[in-house]
């Protein structure tokens, strides 16, 4: 259980960020294997935020944090090698564009710091590949020795 935190400027800022090298919007997390291939991505690059109920146009939809947090443990546990080190924080909210809500939503941050070794997807067939963060995408890592 996670003591929900109220940092409105946070937030705030946060929103006034693009998506991209060190930062991805998350609605919600509905695949553990496609959100373990940004965990990898950020850990194998500069590390970086994933926040969780804030849709790709900024905007707060809130999600249950218990679920999600579920999922993104599950993603590390499950398709990341090694598992990720990633920090988690739970934000309450009772605004929205200075609107005051009736009831608090809540968003989850993830941050992922930038690994000391190389993480690898482990995909569905068994093998390992490794992803890197390219703007906004988590893409395959080419190995030129290859």
């Amino acid at each position: 259980m996670f003591l929900p935190i109220k940092n409105d400027d946070f937030i705030k800022e946060l929103l006034k960020k693009e998506e991209g090298q060190t930062l991805d919007f998350k609605k919600t997390i509905s695949d553990c294997y496609k959100i373990a291939k940004t965990l990898v991505a950020f850990a194998n690059t500069s590390g970086g935020i994933i926040a969780i109920g804030i849709s790709d146009q900024k905007k707060i939809t809130g999600i249950d944090p218990e679920e999600e947090i579920f999922m993104i443990e599950k993603a590390s546990r499950d398709f990341c090698h090694p598992q990720i080190a990633f920090s988690i924080e739970v934000y309450e909210i009772d605004y929205l564009e200075e609107e005051q809500l009736d009831e608090e939503i809540c968003i989850v941050i993830i941050t992922v710091p930038k690994a000391q070794f190389k993480h690898y997807l482990k995909e569905k067939s068994g093998k390992l590949i490794s992803y890197i963060r390219d703007k906004d995408e988590s893409l395959p890592e080419i190995n030129p020795s290859s």
